[in-house]
């Protein structure tokens, strides 16, 4: 099976520019042809959040201050 998908190279790992149906732990094979740079897609600071798979407490936006400044 052959599928194309637009990443992001950072300097160390590849970022997909959208979710990849594969199973966790799927090798693959990736072969790189480098787009010019109108065709660069920009990653939105919500998207680089949303992918760093943050946890915190349920009320964390509501409650900031408490986290960050109580002792």
């Amino acid at each position: 099976m052959v599928e194309k998908i637009t990443a992001v190279f950072n300097g160390k790992v590849f970022y997909p520019a959208e979710p990849i149906a594969l199973p966790i732990n799927t090798r693959v094979r990736i072969s790189i042809e480098i787009l010019p740079p109108s065709e660069h897609e920009t990653v939105s600071f919500l998207q680089t959040a949303r992918s760093l798979n943050l946890d915190g407490p349920p009320d964390w936006s509501s409650n900031i201050d408490k986290y960050l400044y109580s002792k």
